[in-house]
């Protein structure tokens, strides 16, 4: 249970790191993503809004301050912008002349970056056919390909994108259209190096964090562990000091009966008698209550490992519950795939099929029907249990019957007898063996108990 309670904790704090982590590093390179492509749909904007190509270098150099800066000097070419100006003529000149936009943002960029970019674009007439192309930008396209992306464009339908590493623009002119493309190979490809080495650093990040939780939930751990082990240890220590004051109160009864004059057991003294039915249940919830507590204690360490005829061990513990099933109007039917044998604790496994069948004998009612199955899946041996109960089991219930002490329904400690145990020990048995137990119900007022063993 440690173990198991060490490990969730690992798992759900590692997931948590892992969540903020992906996050962050996916807001983090969405964002490099995203300033690449702004950049591309400024260049492609300012080359569409010039016909093509960027507008001619003014002879003073670039300005370095944005257009609407109070403190810059007016231009004195026509610069096209958001703000209403007309659009960039070629030849321009003065220092605000070499812009570029977006929506209402005036950007300014280096004078190099005519010289920088890579482009090409594609000139079509009203019918799509080939007007011109320009390829003078770029060395890597040559025309016949640059009209099979125009093709490209022209039938996706879309105004704006990316074919490979080129964004292209889609500008509608009066007699035709012109398709922009813009080579972001540089920049897509320093945007993967960035995502790849982010990815790098998160996988080490998450590698250390793995191993610093590993360390440290032992400590978080270490207060729980020695809690369980002290509620584990009173209990065993309780249950045998309760047997010897159990056994002398049973004595005490055997010897006040006979001094009542009633040694023939026909049980007329009613309160002898139920001193011996509470000692018989206190000695009965003792023994599983140690059972319980050796079992997880020791684990598969205690457990005796060997090959057996599983089929033959179950058929054997279930031939004792025919009877009482029977003379209880109780149908019971059994379903054992012969043949099979498994690697496990054939004492334990008897003990998990008797838990079964003592449950639903008890809580099955007059009329109803126990069907036990044992079958071959692939590599496990599964075991089913089915038998019809007084209520359906509610689905919100079914995950708690195989806790410590839990019952479906309070009314019926004292008429079936029972602790709220047997399943937990079931569940210790199964999780002994690497196995599987679950609980669900079935058509009408069916309880199933499925157990999974690997072979």
């Amino acid at each position: 249970m440690i173990k198991k309670l060490r490990r969730k904790f690992i798992i759900i704090t590692m997931c948590s790191v892992i969540l903020v982590m992906a996050a962050l590093v996916g807001t983090i390179n969405g964002s490099v993503y995203l300033h690449v492509v702004k950049r591309a749909d400024i260049i492609l904007q300012m080359l569409s809004d010039n016909g093509g190509t960027f507008p001619d270098k003014p002879a003073g150099g670039a300005s370095t301050q944005p257009l609407n800066d109070p403190k810059s000097p007016a231009p004195s070419g026509d610069i096209g912008s958001a703000n209403g100006s007309e659009g960039v003529g070629g030849g321009g000149s003065g220092k605000n002349s070499w812009l570029m936009y977006l929506n209402d943002n005036i950007v300014y960029d280096s004078s190099e970056l005519a010289y920088e970019t890579r482009y090409f674009s594609v000139n079509l007439t009203e019918d799509n056919t080939t007007r011109s192309i320009d390829t003078g930008r770029i060395s890597a396209v040559d025309s016949d390909q640059a009209a099979d992306y125009a093709r490209e464009v022209v039938e996706s339908g879309k105004k704006s994108g990316f074919i490979d590493d080129y964004r292209y623009l889609v500008t509608d002119l009066s007699d035709g259209t012109l398709i922009i493309f813009y080579d972001c190979g540089r920049s897509l490809d320093n945007a993967r190096s960035f995502i790849a080495i982010s990815v790098i650093i998160s996988l080490i990040c998450l590698v250390s964090v793995f191993a610093l939780i590993t360390l440290a939930s032992g400590i978080v751990i270490r207060p729980i562990a020695e809690t369980y082990e002290k509620q584990r240890r009173f209990i065993t220590d309780a249950g045998h000091e309760l047997k010897t004051p159990l056994a002398i109160i049973n004595a005490d009864a055997d010897v006040l009966e006979l001094e009542s004059g009633d040694s023939d057991g026909s049980g007329d003294n009613e309160w002898l008698a139920d001193i011996r039915r509470q000692t018989q249940r206190l000695t009965e919830l003792t023994s599983e209550l140690i059972m319980l507590a050796k079992t997880e204690e020791g684990g598969r360490k205690s457990m005796v490992a060997v090959e057996f005829p599983v089929s033959d061990v179950i058929a054997e513990t279930a031939e004792s519950y025919k009877a009482p099933a029977q003379l209880q109007n109780k149908k019971f039917n059994c379903d054992i795939e012969q043949g099979l044998a498994m690697t496990g604790d054939p004492k334990m496994i008897g003990q998990l099929v008797g838990i079964f069948l003592d449950n639903a004998v008890k809580y099955t009612p007059d009329g109803g029907r126990i069907d036990l199955k044992l079958a071959r899946n692939g590599r496990n041996i599964v075991l089913n249990c089915k038998n019809t109960t007084q209520e359906r089991i509610p689905k919100d219930k079914l995950k708690h019957l195989f806790d410590r002490f839990y019952r479906t329904d309070e009314s019926r400690n004292s008429g079936t007898g029972g602790y709220g145990i047997g399943l937990s020990i079931a569940k210790t048995i199964v999780e002994t063996h690497k196995g599987k137990i679950s609980a669900s119900c079935g058509e009408g007022n069916l309880l199933i108990i499925t157990v999974v063993l690997p072979s």
